[in-house]
C-alpha cells in the first residue's frame, strides 16, 4: 500500500536557519515571506530490488529502521553484530509522497533541503534525478519549485553501498591508504561518512545508510537570511565590539533594511540600507555593547548570553528574521617560548584555563538514538565531574546542535576535530573539493557557540605518517595529499569563515616544527600506559604541554552486560564477552595490570568491579601528575568520556549513562582545589592545586592512621592558596613519617577544608592494594528521607576501601561512589534519581560492598 502524506499548515516563527530543531514543522514569518515543510512523515523503505515496503523513521538509518520492522534482532545483543554486515553491503530505497497547498506553490523560491544524507544518495523528486550526494557531513539545498505540483509528489532516494561503491576505485590503485580501524575492506577513507561506522578498538562495526538529519521544504518570496554570523573583534571590561555578518540569499535586486536587535536592550538598535545583487549577499553590521557581561567556561564564572534578533525590512515590513544566543569572551591559544620549550594553554577573558576533560565519541553506533534528554544527561554527567573541556573526536561526526548549546549553557569547552581518523585520504579534486564544502558548512555552522576554543585537522594521522611506520611504506604523493586538507583546505577555510579560533592541524602535533609527539610544545598522546604495558607509575615520567589522550580499559557493570548477555554468556572469556571487547589483546591487558596491583578477584562480577577501580586508580594517577605539574602542562583530556554501544572500553560513562569508578574518581581529581600527596625521591610531597580566579584561605590536615583508624602521627597547616597555582604546601621524609609502622596498615589521609566545609581530601597508600593487609570492615547503612529525596549514610569501624553503592534501577545514580570510608567518619551520599522510588524499596533494593568484599 502506497503511503499518502498530507501536510497541514502551522505557524511559527521561523528562527536561524541552520539549527535542525527549526526544521521540525512547517514554519511561516507573520507576512507569509517564509515558509518551511518538514517531510518527515510518511517515509518507506526496502532493500533494492525487493517489493516489499516497511515503514521508516525520519531521521533515522536503514539499521533502526531494520529493527523497527522486526527483521533484524538488537544489534547489540549478544554477537549479533557479526550476523548484521551484510546491511551495509546491500543498496537501500526509500520514499515518502506528500501533497502541496497551492498557496505554498506561489512562493517565488521553493528548495528542498537534506540536512544530512548518510552518505551515497540519488535523489528522486517526481521520477527526476535532481541530487547526487557523497558525503554525511553537510546539508544539500536543491531549488525544486518548477518540479512540485499540489496534488501528488514523490520523493525516492535510493542509497547505494558505501563499501561496494568504493571497491572498484580501489582496485584501481598502485597502493591502498591506510585505515588500521576499518574492520572490512578497508574503503573508508575514500568515503565521506562517519570513520567509527567502519568500526573501531572499542566500537562496532555497522555501516549505516538513510536520512540522518532533518528533511524540509523551504519557501521564499524576496530575500530570505541564509546565515547569521557574530563576528567579535574587541572586548575589554568596558566595551565589546563585533559584527553581525548577515548572509541573505537574494531572487533579484532589491533595497532592504537590516536591524540589529537585543531582547534585554543591552544596545541600541542597529541599523543598515543596504542594495542587494541576485544571488548571495554579505553584510556587516558593526555592533557595540558598553560594559560587557562575558561568558566563561565552567569554574571561572557564569556562563551568560545576549539573545541577538536580526530583521529583514523591506518597505517597513519584516520580510525575514532570525535569532541567536551569542556568548562574548575572548580567547588564544597561546604558544609562547619557555624553561621547558612552548607553551600550549588555552587563554579566555585574558585567565589561563587548565583544560581538565576527556574525549567525546559519539553516544550511540546510530546516532539518530541521541535524544536530547541523553545528550542533556551525558553532558551534565561531565559537568558534574569538574569537566571543563571535551574533545570531539574526528572519527565520529559533527555533533548535532544540540550539544554546542548545552556545551554552552554548561560552559564546557569543545576542542572540535574535524572527522578524519587514523588513515590518509585521496587527494584529488573531486575528493578535495567535497571536503571544503564539508568544512565550510560545518564551521559557519558551529562558529556561533562560545563553547568552540579550537579547530583541529584530524586525529592521529600526523603522528601515524611520521611514528607508525607510514612514511617508510608508501609514496610521497600520500603525504603530498595529506598536506592539501590539513595544510590548505582547512586551515584556509578557518581563517575566512571564523579567524577568531586557532586551528591546529593534528591530534597530536607540535605544528611541525618538532616530533610528533613531543613534550616540549604541541599536545601529546601518551599509550605507552596500556598499548605498551608500561606500569601506572610512568605516568609520572611524562611532562607534556598539553596531554590530550591518555587512557585505560575498564568493563561496565553487571546491570549493564546484563542487557546483551544471556548468564551462559558472563564469563570474561566467552564468545559473546569478546564480541564486546574490541580491542585484541584489552582482557589480557585489563588482567594483567589488575595482578600487578590486586589480589586476584573471585567470581565475574568481581572482576567487572575490579576493572572499573582499576582504571580509575590509574587514571587518577595521570590526571592528578598533569594538574601538579601545572603550568608547564595545561591540560588533561583522557580517552573516553562515553561510549556509542555497551562494551568493555575507556569510558567513564557507559552505554546507559551509567557511570563507572573512574567518573567518580574524575569529579574528585578535577575538583577546582585539589590536595595531591605523592612519593617523590624519598619525600612525602602534598601539593595542592588550584584552578580558581581568586586566592583562597584553607586549612590543611595531613594524618598517618591506621586501617582501624588510631591517629598515629598528624600535622596542620593553615594555607593561601593563590590563584591558578601547583605548589608543595608540605613535604615529609618517608622513612621518618613510617619509622616504627607496618607499610602494610597504614596509610596518609590528607583533608583541606575552608570554614570548616571540606574542600578536597586524598588518601596515599604506602604498597599496591595487593600487599596491604586490608581488614574486612562492617558498613553500617542508614537511608532516610530527606529534603530533596533519599539519603543514605554509611560509617565503618574499620577503613572500606572504593564503597560500591549498587541499585539495580535505570536511570539513578548516587552523588559519589567508589569512595574510601574512613574509620569513624559519617559519609553522607544522596540518591540522584529521574524516577519515584519508595524509601523501602529502595532499602531492599541497595547493595552496598567494598573492595575486599571482590577479592578472593
Amino acid at each position: 500500500m502506497r503511503a499518502k502524506t498530507c501536510l497541514t499548515f502551522i505557524v511559527v516563527m521561523l528562527f536561524l536557519v541552520v539549527f535542525s530543531e527549526s526544521t521540525n514543522g512547517i514554519s511561516q514569518d507573520s507576512s507569509r515571506h517564509r515558509m518551511i515543510i518538514s517531510l518527515h512523515s510518511g517515509w518507506k523503505f526496502r532493500q533494492l530490488g525487493s517489493d516489499e515496503w516497511k515503514p521508516a523513521e525520519v531521521p533515522g538509518c536503514v539499521h533502526t529502521d531494520l529493527l523497527a520492522a522486526g527483521d533484524i534482532g538488537d544489534p547489540f545483543f549478544r554477537d549479533n553484530e557479526k550476523r548484521l554486515q551484510w546491511i551495509g553491503k546491500t543498496d537501500w530505497e526509500y520514499a515518502t509522497e506528500f501533497e502541496l497547498d497551492s498557496d505554498f506553490l506561489e512562493y517565488q523560491n521553493i528548495e528542498l533541503v537534506f540536512d544530512g544524507l548518510d552518505t551515497y544518495a540519488k535523489v528522486y523528486l517526481n521520477n527526476t534525478l535532481i541530487l547526487k550526494t557523497d558525503n554525511m557531513f553537510r546539508r544539500w539545498r536543491i531549488s525544486c519549485k518548477s518540479m512540485l505540483k499540489t496534488s501528488k509528489n514523490t520523493i525516492r532516494i535510493h542509497f547505494e553501498s558505501p563499501i561496494n561503491k568504493i571497491l572498484p576505485v580501489m582496485t584501481k590503485l598502485p597502493y591502498q591508504l591506510p585505515a588500521g580501524n576499518d574492520q572490512g575492506e578497508k574503503t573508508s577513507p575514500f568515503t565521506r561518512k562517519a570513520p567509527y561506522h567502519f568500526g573501531w578498538d572499542w566500537g562496532p562495526r555497522f555501516v549505516t545508510c538513510g536520512i540522518w538529519r532533518p528533511v524540509y521544504l523551504e519557501g521564499w518570496d524576496q530575500v530570505r537570511i541564509d546565515d547569521l554570523y557574530f563576528r567579535q573583534e574587541s572586548i575589554s571590561e568596558d566595551n565589546a565590539g563585533f559584527s553581525a555578518i548577515v548572509e541573505l540569499a537574494a531572487s533579484g535586486p532589491a533595497t532592504v533594511m537590516i536591524e540589529v536587535m537585543d531582547s534585554k536592550d543591552s544596545f541600541e538598535v542597529t541599523r543598515k540600507k543596504v542594495v542587494l545583487k541576485a544571488g548571495t549577499n554579505s553584510v556587516a553590521i558593526p555592533v557595540q555593547i558598553d560594559k560587557p557581561i562575558l561568558w566563561w567556561p565552567s569554574g571561572f564564572g557564569e556562563q551568560h548570553f545576549y539573545d541577538i534578533r536580526v530583521e529583514i525590512l523591506n518597505d517597513g515590513e519584516v520580510i525575514d528574521e532570525a535569532s541567536e544566543k551569542i556568548g562574548l569572551r575572548s580567547l588564544e591559544l597561546r604558544r609562547e617560548p619557555d624553561q621547558w620549550g612552548e607553551s600550549f594553554e588555552f587563554v579566555v577573558n585574558g585567565i589561563p584555563v587548565f583544560a581538565k576533560g576527556a574525549n567525546w565519541i559519539p553516544a550511540d553506533s546510530f546516532p539518530v538514538r541521541v535524544t536530547p534528554e541523553r545528550y542533556r544527561l551525558l553532558l551534565e554527567s561531565c559537568a558534574d565531574a569538574n569537566m571543563n573541556m571535551l574533545r570531539v573526536w574526528g572519527g565520529g561526526i559533527y555533533e548535532d546542535d544540540k550539544f554546542y548549546k548545552l556545551c554552552d549553557e554548561l560552559g564546557i569547552m569543545v576542542w572540535q576535530d574535524f572527522m578524519f581518523s587514523c588513515s590518509m585520504y585521496p587527494g584529488d579534486p573531486e575528493f578535495l573539493e567535497g571536503v571544503r564544502e564539508e568544512a565550510v558548512w560545518n564551521v559557519k555552522r558551529l562558529r556561533n557557540h562560545p563553547c568552540l576554543v579550537l579547530w583541529c585537522g584530524n586525529n592521529e594521522v600526523e603522528t601515524a605518517w611520521f611514528n607508525w611506520g607510514w612514511k617508510e611504506r608508501f609514496p610521497k604523493q600520500v603525504w603530498t595529499d595529506y598536506e592539501k586538507i590539513f595544510h590548505g583546505i582547512l586551515p584556509e577555510v578557518c581563517a575566512v569563515y571564523d579567524p577568531s579560533r586557532p586551528y591546529w592541524p593534528s591530534s597530536p602535533s607540535s605544528n611541525r616544527k618538532d616530533e610528533p609527539n613531543s613534550p616540549s610544545m604541541g599536545d601529546v598522546h601518551y599509550w605507552d600506559v596500556w598499548h605498551s604495558a608500561r606500569p601506572f607509575e610512568e605516568y609520572r615520567t611524562q611532562f607534556p604541554r598539553f596531554m590530550s589522550e591518555y587512557g585505560f580499559q575498564a568493563f561496565p557493570s553487571l546491570e549493564t552486560i546484563s542487557t546483551f548477555t544471556l548468564p551462559e554468556d558472563r564469563n570474561i572469556e566467552s564468545e559473546v564477552m569478546t564480541a564486546h571487547q574490541k580491542h585484541p589483546r584489552g582482557n589480557q591487558l585489563i588482567r594483567e595490570y589488575m595482578l600487578r596491583r590486586y589480589p586476584e578477584p573471585k567470581d565475574f562480577e568481581s572482576f567487572l568491579y575490579l576493572s572499573q577501580v582499576l582504571q580509575a586508580e590509574g587514571i587518577k594517577i595521570a590526571a592528578e601528575h598533569l594538574r601538579r605539574i601545572k603550568p608547564r602542562c595545561m591540560g588533561s583530556l583522557y580517552w573516553q568520556a562515553n561510549d556509542c554501544w555497551p562494551v568493555a572500553s575507556w569510558s567513564g560513562i557507559d552505554y546507559f549513562g551509567r557511570w563507572k569508578a573512574l567518573h567518580y574518581y574524575a569529579r574528585r581529581f578535577y575538583n577546582d582545589i585539589l590536595v595531591s600527596p605523592v612519593e617523590e625521591n624519598g619525600k612525602i610531597a602534598i601539593y595542592v592545586v588550584s584552578d580558581k580566579r581568586e586566592y583562597v584561605q584553607a586549612e590543611l590536615v595531613t594524618s598517618l592512621l591506621s586501617f582501624s583508624g588510631e591517629q598515629l602521627k598528624a600535622f596542620e597547616s593553615n594555607l593561601e592558596i593563590k590563584p591558578g597555582s601547583s605548589e608543595v604546601v608540605l613535604d615529609l621524609d618517608k622513612t621518618e613519617l613510617l619509622a616504627g609502622q607496618d607499610s602494610r596498615s597504614v596509610f596518609m589521609h590528607c583533608f583541606l577544608t575552608r570554614d570548616g566545609e571540606e574542600i578536597s581530601s586524598n588518601l596515599l597508600f604506602f604498597r599496591r592494594f595487593r600487599e596491604l593487609s586490608l581488614p574486612k570492615p562492617n558498613v553500617r547503612v542508614d537511608c532516610r528521607e530527606s529534603e530533596n529525596g533519599i539519603e543514605i549514610l554509611l560509617s565503618s569501624e574499620k577503613l572500606a576501601k572504593d564503597v560500591y553503592l549498587e541499585l539495580d534501577m535505570p536511570g539513578m545514580r548516587f552523588s559519589d561512589n567508589f569512595f574510601d570510608l574512613l574509620p569513624g567518619e559519617v559519609k553522607r551520599v544522596k540518591l540522584i534519581s529521574r524516577g519515584n522510588i519508595e524509601l523501602e524499596d529502595f532499602r531492599s533494593e541497595l547493595k552496598v560492598r567494598s573492595l575486599v568484599d571482590f577479592i578472593a
